[in-house]
Parts: structure tokens; C-alpha cells; sequence
């Protein structure tokens, strides 16, 4: 469908809903096209293309709430679904906090060319797919004798969303996006078989890192883990690769929205306006990042996405905030998500800070693991380096750090100046004192 005749069957399906019965809705249609091509060993072991549309409909109706969605986008069929959806919401209780959006927080949208929809995808022919794929493996055929089996992959996909509330707000996004990787697994000591990878994403394909590139890291991250085995149990600074830092950070995304506060599940609960983090933490969430895969004009609530400070020098802005968490704490809505997080660089480089260290682990890897929200409590598998003296001694792997995240935090000493840009978050190396390491 062309982009009227979505937003047309929107504005139908709007007034379908408010024909039978419903006070207010909130409607998203989705379009997306992907195709997926995968080698192992020289042969096409995956090849993948899926297209897929939806509906969903958020009704509110005396007070009650309910949501519903469907593949089929027929008007034949919506005739009936959309009254069914309509009836069956009177079953529901009440919940005097599923509002829509306030129509003032829609305004304010900013207005940066995000340019996230690359054009050219549309002519990506399928020998492009399978020769893009095939020759990332092909880059790494012969380079080390000890290869066992080597896979790549190139994915693209186009997709499209249309958001209406009928309060006011109509909302378009198109992107792109594309990918490509490789894994490779070797022979190691007796019988273990270390396996590394490497993968990049972009939304425009002339974004993505060379495939000498991405092919030479994922070698070179296999070969890394050669020998790797766990060292003394011991409390040692954590130098953190910055490709890899997001994982540490990821943690933090759900204590600081407003569901988990509410929900008494966040260890930052009461800490807005608190210092949580060492002072040289500073974080900003930026939805207008030329480029940026997170970047984006509004949220799913329709709430114009701006830029907004997170962390700054270590003291909690502000929590994530939807719509309905807000109504139930009172609080303003400033968006349930993020777009990209942005932390605001150091002086030295990663391998600047790495050849200071006299004795630390880097992390190169996670190995699994998990933190509670509530406690703050985390413990995490981990592979990487011991360093010694500013060199890379020994590989090391199937170790744990364990601890608070509130220590942790406070105890972050250095940020690097190499953000991490393959990623909506933007992440530099960083240096923690005093992380336990369990191993040996």
C-alpha cells in the first residue's frame, strides 16, 4: 500500500471504532520486508525472505481499556473485527489510567533530517545478498589452519509504521536497516572449540564496516580465546571494552523507568536528584543522531522525542516515564524508552587507558548472567584479557564479576574517547576499580 492508503484505512478504521461504541483509540499499522541469507562452510545454509503488515487498536471506552491486533487488513474483515474489539472491551474492568497521550506532548517534535531510510535498499538485487554473505566467509577461508567451520550472513529489511490517536496525533516512520557478520570457530586445547564473531548494523548499507574488516575482527576475536582459562579469584580494576559496555548499562534501563518503580522492582527507586554514579558519568538520550539507530521523531505513545539528560555528572536526571506509569505515579510523561545513549567522552583512548593499567581484567565478552532490578545485585560470566603492566598476558574466560550495581557505579574511575557508534548505544571503554572476579 501506497503511504495515503494506510493512513487512509487508519482514519476508517478510526471512525469504525467510534461508530460502535469507543470513546478514544489509538491505531498502528506496520508494514516490514526482510530477507535473510546465511553461509556456513562456502554453502547457502539459510536463505530467508519474509513480508509482513499488521493492525493494532487500542480502545478506550467508558473507562475501560482493551488492545487487539490482526494480520488481515481487508476492509471486509476489519468490519467486523473492529466492533468485536469494540464489544469485547466492555467485559474489562476499569482503568481510570489508560488515557491517550496528552495532545500538548505530541508538539515540539524536532525537526533534524535523522535520515534513517536509505533509498538504495530497494535496488539490493539478490546476487548482491548471496555475494555480500558468501564473500564474508570467503575472506577468512585459509587464514589460520586451525579453522573449523566458518559462517557469514547479510540481512536487509525495509519497514514502515503509521501511528493515529484520535486525539490528534498522526505519526509516519520509514527506515532501513542492514547487516552483515561473520562467526568463526577453531580448534583449540584437547577438546575445546572457541568460537568468535563480529557483526555490524547501519540503516544506510554504505554505513557498514568493510567486510575486510568485519571478517579480520572476528578472526582475530577467535584467536583470542585460544588458551583462554580462568585466573585467581581476585578484587581487580574492570577495563571495559566500549563495543561491549552497553550490555553493563542495559541493566540499568529497567530500574530507572516508571513501570519498575511503581512496581517496586527498582533499586534507583527515591534516587532522582541523587548521586548514583561517580562524577565522571555523564549520559544523554538523543533521539536526533544523524544516522543513528536509535533516532527517532516520537515514541509509541506519540510523545515528540527530544534530547534530554540522563546521568549528568553522576546524579539521576530523571526516570523513563510512559503514559499510563505516569497517570498511576503522578508524574509527567517524558517517554517509556530511549533512543541513543550517549555518554560524554574522557581524554584518553581505550588503549591509552590499557597501557596505564599496572594489573585488570578487560572484558572483551559476556558469558551470560543476570542482575536483579530490585537489589541492584549482579553476577555475570566474562571473557577477556588479564593485563599486566599495560599488556595482554593471558586470555581469560569462564570467570564471574558479582556485585552491587550502586558500588559498581560509584566506583567507575575513567571513561575513554572512543564511543562505540554501531549502536544506539554510544558507549566508550570504561575503567572500574575494585570489581570482584571469581575464577580459579
Amino acid at each position: 500500500m501506497e503511504k495515503n492508503v494506510y493512513l487512509d484505512l487508519g482514519y476508517w478504521a478510526q471512525k469504525k471504532a467510534k461508530e460502535a461504541g469507543a470513546d478514544e483509540t489509538g491505531i498502528g499499522i506496520n508494514q516490514s520486508r526482510s530477507v535473510e541469507v546465511d553461509f556456513r562452510d562456502g554453502k547457502v545454509e539459510n536463505l530467508k525472505e519474509s513480508t509482513q503488515q499488521s493492525l493494532w487498536i487500542d480502545i478506550h471506552s467508558k473507562g475501560k481499556f482493551s488492545s487487539h491486533s490482526t494480520n488481515d487488513l481487508r476492509k471486509s474483515s476489519l468490519e467486523k473485527f473492529i466492533p468485536n474489539a469494540v464489544d469485547l472491551t466492555a467485559f474489562l474492568e476499569k482503568d481510570d489510567f489508560r488515557t491517550l497521550t496528552p495532545p500538548e506532548l505530541y508538539e515540539g517534535q524536532h525537526t533534524v533530517d535523522i535520515d534513517i531510510n536509505d533509498p538504495a535498499q530497494v535496488a539490493v538485487t539478490a546476487e548482491e545478498r548471496l555475494n555480500r554473505a558468501k564473500e564474508l566467509g570467503a575472506l577468512l577461508e585459509g587464514r589460520d589452519e586451525r579453522i573449523i567451520s566458518i559462517a557469514s550472513g547479510f540481512y536487509d529489511s525495509h519497514s514502515e509504521s503509521y501511528l493515529l490517536m484520535s486525539n490528534g496525533f498522526e505519526g509516519h516512520n520509514e527506515s532501513t536497516s542492514f547487516t552483515h557478520g561473520a562467526s568463526v570457530s577453531m580448534q583449540g586445547e584437547g577438546d575445546k572449540k572457541p568460537e568468535g564473531w563480529k557483526y555490524y548494523r547501519a540503516h544506510h548499507l554504505e554505513d557498514l564496516v568493510s567486510a575486510e574488516e568485519t571478517a579480520a575482527e572476528a578472526l582475530l576475536r577467535t584467536q583470542d580465546r585460544l588458551g583462554a582459562k580462568k585466573v585467581p579469584s581476585e578484587q581487580l580494576p574492570l577495563l571495559l571494552e566500549n563495543a561491549n559496555a552497553a550490555r553493563l548499562l542495559y541493566y540499568l534501563l529497567g530500574p530507572m523507568r516508571a513501570s519498575y518503580i511503581q512496581q517496586k522492582r527498582s533499586f534507583l527507586e527515591g534516587k532522582k536528584g541523587e548521586q548514583i554514579a561517580a562524577d565522571v558519568l555523564s549520559v544523554i538520550d538523543d533521539p536526533t543522531v544523524v544516522r543513528g539507530l536509535g533516532s527517532k521523531y516520537y515514541d509509541g505513545d506519540g510523545i515528540a522525542a527530544k534530547v534530554r539528560p540522563v546521568i549528568s555528572n553522576g546524579v539521576l536526571d530523571d526516570y523513563f516515564v510512559d503514559v499510563y506509569y505516569g497517570n498511576k505515579m503522578g508524574w509527567q510523561p517524558n517517554g517509556g524508552g530511549t533512543s541513543n545513549l550517549i555518554i560524554k567522552p574522557g581524554t584518553r583512548s581505550g588503549q591509552e587507558i590499557e597501557a596505564a593499567l599496572d594489573k585488570g581484567i578487560l572484558v572483551t565478552n559476556w558469558l551470560g548472567g543476570n542482575a536483579n532490578s530490585t537489589t541492584g545485585d549482579y553476577s555475570l560470566g566474562v571473557a577477556g584479557w588479564l593485563i599486566e603492566n599495560g599488556k595482554r598476558v593471558q586470555p581469560i574466560t569462564e570467570m564471574n564479576i558479582s556485585g552491587n550495581y550502586s558500588d559498581l557505579l560509584m566506583n567507575l574511575v575513567e571513561v575513554g574517547n572512543d564511543p562505540y557508534v554501531h549502536s544506539s548505544f554510544r558507549t566508550p571503554t570504561l575503567l572500574f576499580d575494585k570489581v570482584s572476579f571469581s575464577g580459579s
